[in-house]
């Protein structure tokens, strides 16, 4: 059995598999973790690998303590992958898009595929039907468009994600939604009509905290997995200790 660690800018999300199969996935807060990690070990004695990829700062006493536990393999740029990576500058390039650049070679083999990660940023990477990774685009998150209206601005409030009812905003907090909301769709549905002008095989994945959110607004059609990031990670874990 494999333990998935991944720590985002916000939450840590454990996950447990056997062989493919996700068995088990809790979210968390950061402050949670070590008693998260006590309890993931009592249920499941048979986890021997662990990968751990983070995207903010992790205290150090939380990888000893998972080392002291698992043979841990940390994510970074130096490990194998099922991929070639044609991006400029790979030891800048998130940990979190290796994995789903990783999970899309195994789960959509010699395809085009784009990758849409829709969470605190919107990342847009893209793989060709010939493993190239060639790089794709960062975007700010839902939330943090909402968050952006509020701090830099004197007087627009802070609003809870909510779906527009109607394009045209009768009010701040109207059109405040259509603007973030409606925004987020129309970029995401033109960045996917642009990669179907060139790519017209195009294989689409919608993954990340917002997905399920999004998933219904778009007219293009995609594959939603929130799952996608620990299905690559699990991946990647195999791929380099095998």
């Amino acid at each position: 059995m494999n333990l998935i660690v991944d720590v985002g800018n916000t939450f840590v999300k454990f996950a447990v598999f056997q062989e493919d199969e996700l068995v088990e996935k809790l979210i968390v807060e950061l402050s949670e973790f070590e008693k998260t990690q006590k309890k993931i070990s009592k249920i499941y004695p048979k986890i021997k690998k662990c990968i751990l990829a983070s995207v903010g700062r992790l205290p150090k006493e939380v990888t000893i303590n998972l080392e002291n536990k698992y043979k841990v393999l940390i994510l970074d740029s130096n490990l194998k992958f099922p991929f070639q990576n044609r991006y400029k500058t790979p030891t800048t390039m998130g940990v979190d898009r290796m994995a789903l650049v990783a999970a899309s070679v195994k789960q959509y083999p010699n395809q085009n595929v784009l990758i849409i990660d829709a969470g605190s940023c919107i990342t847009y990477d893209f793989i060709t039907q010939q493993n190239d990774y060639l790089g794709g685009a960062i975007s700010p998150g839902i939330r943090l468009r909402y968050k952006s209206l509020h701090n830099f601005t004197a007087n627009l409030p802070l609003l809870n994600t909510e779906m527009p009812e109607t394009l045209i905003g009768d009010s701040t907090t109207g059109a405040i939604h259509s603007g973030v909301v409606n925004g987020i769709i129309k970029e995401i549905d033109g960045v996917i009509d642009e990669y179907q002008e060139e790519y017209s095989d195009l294989t689409v994945i919608l993954t990340g905290g917002d997905a399920n959110f999004l998933s219904k607004q778009l007219k293009n059609s995609i594959f939603a997995n929130s799952n996608f990031l620990l299905e690559g990670l699990n991946f990647i874990l195999e791929y380099n200790t095998h």
